[in-house]
């Protein structure tokens, strides 16, 4: 699951004022990925589901936004496990522009 391995990443990165904010907003945007996509299956309608799916996907973008901005402090542990997440918020875009595309 995204969210975790999110929050398992932050667990790990230095706390300092600049990564706190970070942290922060990163932590926001991973987990409402998966909360919107779970609130698009609700059977609320063709309309809300759609715009649940693009928030989900608008926050799997943002979700990359802050993982670029964390400090790392040229941790090579770090960037690798930065890398993969930047590479899993990219695949979970591509899915959800997918089913958008599907539903029409």
């Amino acid at each position: 699951m995204y969210a975790k391995s999110v929050r398992d990443f932050c667990v790990k990165l230095k706390k300092d004022v600049i990564n706190i904010v970070y942290i922060r907003q990163l932590i926001r945007a991973s987990s409402s990925v998966g909360a919107n996509y779970i609130e698009a299956s609700d059977d609320s309608g063709k309309r809300d589901e759609k715009l649940k799916i693009k928030i989900s996907r608008r926050e799997a973008k943002e979700s990359i936004y802050w993982l670029h901005l964390i400090l790392i402090y040229n941790d090579v542990s770090l960037e690798t496990g930065r890398a993969k997440l930047i590479d899993e918020a990219s695949q979970i875009r591509r899915i959800l522009s997918a089913i958008l595309n599907k539903l029409g």
